[in-house]
């Protein structure tokens, strides 16, 4: 059987299983990728999420609504698709070029290995993916430097716990989650040690003993059972970076609340006290991660006929990660200024965030 048969055989499952969730299509896949504006109206752009879905409240969502945005405001086509395990990878990116995309994303670092073989052959399509570097020359690569805003979240969780212990949750124990906890150990560092001796690495290798990974972007359960045992051990303070697995971490947030328990939750990537009202009497803070703008951006390029190849880094700097708008409803307002203060140094290059578990162990902030 020819790869073109097995392709529209997969495109077919693909739409009879109902797990596309947009539509639109074109047959001028490399429309709009050099020279000169195009209409929006010629353009389609494709999405293939990671396992967390698309409606995870956090990084899948936030790339979402970045396209949804371009949508409305150049008028392009749009089709989405949620993968369910890592198999789905390449047959989603296949299908939607197949589909006529001219641009498609493809969200988180799991997308890699799909999108470098994809796109290699499929050099008239371009190609975005978030959290990950493929070198290609119709690959965009855009990453952030989430140590940075993760630093920020880290020093209202170090000025706001009472019992000096803080936990964190991570999907999968790999590089890009990595730089979250390792930020966030430092920014708890820079304003109260003690409350970060559980979140550093003894060894620089493992985790530190408040540290916590769910193997998983999607369990809530198992976002609840550590919460739950991190909450059980003393912290009163957790930190996620884990997609869906988040949301398991403030139900048992909300639990405990309602308990009469002082504990709180720091959400991630979106403002998840507006992406998840129903818990935001228990959400501290949240790192937003702007997912949103940089897949805005894109299709803006895609659409103005500047689309290129290579790779972005986006941190503080460039307004990429900070803390949410919402902060101040349930932070100290004295703690809101301090994290302005190292907002401004990290900005400046005074202060250089750790992004390695080896970095925060020998890190000081002068």
């Amino acid at each position: 059987m020819k790869m073109k048969e097995v392709t529209a055989i997969i495109m077919s499952l693909i739409m009879t299983a109902g797990i596309f969730v947009g539509c639109g299509g074109s047959d001028n896949k490399n429309q709009g990728s050099s020279g000169g504006s195009s209409s929006g109206s010629n353009i389609t752009i494709g999405l293939s999420t990671d396992e967390g879905g698309i409606n995870d409240k956090s990084f899948n969502q936030s790339a979402n609504e970045g396209v949804e945005k371009a949508k409305s405001e150049f008028g392009v086509n749009y089709t989405a698709i949620e993968a369910q395990k890592k198999e789905d990878y390449e047959p989603n990116l296949q299908a939607l070029v197949d589909n006529g995309c001219n641009l498609t994303f493809a969200v988180g670092y799991q997308l890699a290995d799909a999108v470098a073989k994809v796109a290699k052959n499929n050099p008239e399509a371009n190609f975005c993916i978030v959290d990950s570097v493929v070198e290609a020359d119709n690959v965009e690569s855009i990453t952030f430097k989430e140590e940075e805003g993760s630093f920020l979240v880290g020093v209202i969780a170090g000025l706001v716990t009472k019992t000096n212990k803080i936990g964190f949750i991570g999907g999968k124990d790999q590089d890009t989650i990595v730089r979250f906890e390792a930020g966030f150990a430092a920014g708890v560092a820079s304003v109260n040690p003690e409350a970060a001796t559980g979140l550093i690495s003894t060894d620089g290798s493992t985790p530190g003993a408040t540290v916590k990974y769910a193997d998983s972007f999607a369990d809530t359960n198992k976002g609840y059972e550590l919460a739950k045992s991190l909450y059980e051990s003393g912290c009163d303070v957790i930190y996620h970076a884990a997609g869906g697995v988040g949301i398991g971490m403030l139900q048992a947030t909300k639990e405990f609340k309602d308990q009469g328990k002082e504990v709180w939750a720091i959400g991630v990537d979106m403002d998840q006290a507006i992406s998840l009202p129903e818990y935001a009497d228990v959400i501290l803070t949240s790192m937003v991660k702007r997912v949103d703008k940089a897949t805005y951006d894109a299709v803006k390029a895609q659409v103005d006929g500047n689309f290129k190849g290579g790779s972005k880094v986006i941190g503080i700097a460039d307004d990429g990660v900070g803390v949410a708008d919402s902060s101040s409803v349930n932070t100290p307002e004295d703690v809101l200024v301090k994290v302005e203060d190292y907002k401004n140094k990290i900005k400046a290059g005074e202060i250089v965030v750790p992004p390695t578990r080896t970095e925060v162990m020998n890190f000081k902030v002068q």
